[in-house]
């Protein structure tokens, strides 16, 4: 992972978080710092964790409370929210409510991206949490836009608005303030305002790792992959980090044949969080990249082979009772009579050997034979060109037609969609697993994903 260099003296962690007794917010400000100055500074980190737990089993009742504050804004930037929550529960104070309002917003966050729960429970806690900060004298601009950002993660986003309204004025150099105001514009679907306002928070605080992560996220959907890198990159710096960042950075890596650098992402999300399905399916797809050998050439040539799989029957000269058989047996390309066997054409009725001879030269002319893609176990299945056959109603023709984007598929599965050429449906319908597993970077995670997108409109691939 590519942290960047500093020619500034290393903040000295442990002395900032055990040779003092209280833990103000400048320290915060200071240990930022002090995690930005590179990976071994983490590693202290860590260290500086075991040391605090040894020091809470001997400490007294008002030492405890400290120790407390400190274990969670520690366990915090380490990317412990479950750890970081339990010990800011047992202290109290501005900071400790700011900082366990932003470890419940954190996991809200995560949930959201996961797609496997619902936030509300955290933001509910978060919301509290910064209340109670700003009522115990925390500053009140921070708590508000905090509260602001809730709301809008809430879908109230006109009361988000008339929060940030109101600190307009007091807020211009506020970076806080730029990204609530762009995280606005975004859920308004203004994407230009919105990175411009993440342009401006990150001007003001270089270190503010939301607008980092959706300038690299707005680069990423635009297909600008140097900066979107660029952006997640620097998003590494500033911890703790959120899964999103690993995830998008170790795709984007792929999509440009950074293998290694992709493992290492992925690698990370599983020690993060080994029970997380995905981030180990993810790095198992980005490992066996290591290994595979691309040709632009071979990709080349293999486009093209796809194309003369396509060119339909009726191209070629035939005779009535070959074209009838063909007709009957709903074989419409070459393709299709790669997959079925001359045994096959054969048992149809009136076609008989001189009807095989003609699609035998047909075959010949194109470098192509009668079931050779039987050989790679690609059965032939009339039925997959079914819904093209039959008369489909209004609804069912709505449903083909709706834009493949409204799977809401991941980036990863997203890219190779485009690749492929599929922009609907019925035009992903149409496609095998084997062909999309033939997609660059489209490996069994991505198939498992499209899957299981499709069952939900009760839809399955060619084949399934």
């Amino acid at each position: 992972m590519a942290f960047a260099t500093t020619t500034e003296p290393m903040i000295d962690l442990r002395a900032l978080l055990l040779e003092r007794e209280d833990f103000e917010g400048g320290m915060v400000s200071r240990l930022r710092d002090g995690l930005a100055q590179g990976p071994n500074q983490l590693r202290a980190l860590r260290d500086i964790a075991e040391a605090l737990h040894k020091r809470l089993a001997t400490a007294a009742a008002p030492q405890q409370k400290k120790l407390y504050l400190k274990l969670g804004i520690v366990h915090y930037y380490l990317g412990h929210m479950a750890r970081a929550i339990e010990y800011l529960n047992k202290t109290e104070g501005p900071l400790a409510f700011y900082y366990l309002g932003l470890a419940h917003l954190f996991l809200a966050q995560a949930q959201t991206q996961s797609e496997l729960s619902t936030p509300g429970d955290h933001l509910e806690a978060a919301y509290t949490a910064f209340d109670r900060a700003e009522k115990a004298g925390y500053a009140a601009q921070q708590a508000q836009l905090q509260k602001a950002g809730i709301l809008r993660l809430q879908g109230r986003l006109s009361e988000a608005k008339a929060i940030l309204a109101r600190l307009k004025d007091s807020a211009a150099h506020n970076a806080e303030y730029y990204y609530q105001e762009g995280a606005v514009a975004e859920a308004e679907g203004d994407r230009l305002r919105a990175a411009r306002a993440y342009e401006r928070a990150v001007e003001l605080d270089p270190r503010h790792a939301g607008a980092l992560f959706r300038l690299g996220w707005l680069n990423d959907q635009q297909g600008n992959d140097d900066d979107a890198i660029a952006y997640y990159e620097r998003c590494l710096k500033y911890p703790p980090l959120g899964k999103g960042v690993l995830y998008n950075l170790g795709i984007l890596y792929e999509d440009n044949e950074k293998y290694d650098k992709a493992v290492a992402c992925f690698r990370q999300l599983y020690k993060l969080d080994p029970r997380d399905a995905r981030a180990r399916l993810f790095l198992k797809d980005a490992e066996a990249s290591q290994s595979m050998y691309f040709s632009p050439e071979e990709d080349q040539l293999t486009q093209q082979f796809r194309q003369v799989l396509e060119i339909p029957v009726t191209d070629f000269e035939l005779s009535v009772r070959a074209r009838n058989c063909l007709k009957r047996l709903n074989i419409k390309t070459l393709g299709d009579l790669t997959r079925v066997t001359e045994a096959q054409l054969l048992a149809s009725k009136n076609f008989g050997e001189t009807s095989l001879q003609e699609i035998r030269q047909i075959m010949a002319s194109k470098g192509l034979r009668i079931g050779q893609s039987l050989e790679q176990g690609q059965q032939y299945d009339p039925r997959h060109r079914l819904l093209q056959q039959q008369h489909l109603s209004p609804e069912e023709q709505a449903l083909l037609n709706k834009p493949v984007t409204e799977l809401n598929l991941s980036v990863r599965a997203r890219k190779c969609m485009n690749r492929l050429g599929i922009t609907t449906l019925g035009e992903l319908i149409q496609r095998s697993a084997d062909e999309l597993l033939e997609a660059k970077n489209f490996g069994q995670t991505s198939l498992k994903e499209v899957r299981e997108k499709l069952a939900q409109y009760n839809l399955k691939l060619r084949g399934d």
